[in-house]
């Protein structure tokens, strides 16, 4: 299994539109931040684990692969926006599973119309939504997801525990049952905004406390803001096995 990090950045993005701060101006490209995104592959199968507005230039620059399934965690924009740039894929022309809570399902629906209208537009992407629970696992194919309860703010969304990796964002708070599910698991990759608190995302200091709750062998921080400093900087005060991710990091499992 191995988890390639398509993009690690927040909402905004880094650099942020109009913000002339050192990490925006930094030409470290590891500073340089895409709308957060993840893609996992186990053996031949590939997942796609949210499809934000970054998700086209992502996939040029990666080359490949492509993928079989997307897991979605929530309907923010900046984790779906990306979905009409699934038009050419799967290969054989089949519609793309999706695979999202019941809230998320309703809210493609209404935002991609013209996706599920009974007379489509030839050339439009197909999707076929299959909507999922929290603590019930699915398979894609063989391998077998495990949906968390995560709490973004007051919004409940969806992480995702695949075997021996927890992929968790946007989340500001865990219930119980989504930390004892979290034990033993060896690659955490957990959200990390800023260093100030946030009403909705976890901030570095609550970030740390989870894993250090967890006790993976090592974690990954992601949905980062400009405001969690240079990455060359930052890393040097995180504890042993604690990383910033950046985007095009591939890491073995």
């Amino acid at each position: 299994m191995q988890i390639t990090f398509l993009g690690t950045g927040t909402s905004t993005g880094v650099p942020a539109i109009g913000c002339d701060c050192q990490v925006c101006r930094s030409e470290d490209p590891r500073d340089s931040r895409r709308r957060t995104s993840a893609l996992v592959s186990i053996g031949r199968q590939r997942l796609l684990i949210d499809c934000g507005p970054d998700f086209r230039q992502q996939m040029l620059d990666e080359g490949g692969p492509w993928p079989d399934a997307v897991l979605i965690t929530h309907s923010h924009a900046d984790h779906i926006g990306g979905l009409e740039d699934l038009r050419p894929l799967p290969a054989d022309h089949s519609p793309m599973p999706v695979y999202c809570r019941h809230d998320v399902a309703s809210d493609l629906r209404r935002r991609l119309y013209y996706c599920f209208t009974d007379n489509p537009y030839p050339g439009i992407p197909e999707f076929n939504l299959i909507e999922i629970k929290e603590f019930t696992p699915f398979h894609v194919g063989e391998t077998e997801v495990m949906p968390l309860a995560v709490m973004h703010g007051k919004l409940p969304i969806l992480g995702y525990r695949i075997g021996p990796l927890a992929y968790i964002t946007d989340c500001s708070t865990l219930p119980e049952q989504t930390l004892e599910m979290l034990h033993g698991v060896d690659t955490l990759v957990i959200n990390a905004l800023r260093f100030k608190e946030h009403h909705s995302h976890m901030n570095l200091q609550q970030a740390l406390d989870v894993i250090n709750i967890v006790k993976p062998r090592r974690s990954y921080l992601i949905h980062m803001s400009h405001s969690i400093g240079l990455h060359r900087l930052t890393s040097l005060t995180l504890p042993e096995g604690v990383h910033l991710a950046y985007d095009g990091l591939t890491v073995e499992i």
